[in-house]
């Protein structure tokens, strides 16, 4: 599978530092066996505050899509709002581009781990959906 045809993942905090872990950690564990996937944090405000920006969220969508679609997990309220509302627009992110929803560390780790094996848009977002059921007792 090229690097160029993978579904690429955008990971949206209210923290810029919370966003670029969960990114490291996502394509950390997802290892070398796989391709490369395209992971974007999109994290804080342009002013490096807390919160949420639509133009670091078209930026982040925009530099992780190679042809294959984008995935974009969130963390909290307004994060998810703020994608609602790119989505919405229509043209400010690439086509085809799914708000996931999914736990935002264990569904950002499925989602790349899967996208790694070059599975498919629809499939990347199964994966990270089905996190909400992992147990950990």
């Amino acid at each position: 599978m090229s690097d160029d045809k993978l579904v690429g993942i955008v990971l949206v905090s209210h923290s810029a530092e919370v966003a670029a872990s969960v990114a490291e950690l996502a394509k950390g564990l997802a290892g070398g066996g796989g391709a490369v996937v395209p992971v974007a944090a999109a994290g804080g405000t342009e002013g490096g505050g807390l919160g949420t920006s639509s133009e670091l969220i078209a930026a982040a969508a925009a530099s992780v899509d190679r042809g294959a679609g984008v995935a974009v997990l969130t963390d909290l309220g307004s994060a998810v709002l703020t994608v609602k509302a790119l989505l919405a627009e229509g043209d400010e992110l690439p086509e085809p581009t799914r708000l996931v929803d999914a736990p935002f560390v264990e569904g950002a780790v499925a989602a790349v781990v899967t996208a790694s094996t070059g599975a498919d848009l629809a499939a990347v977002e199964a994966a990270a959906v089905e996190a909400y059921s992992y147990r950990k007792v």
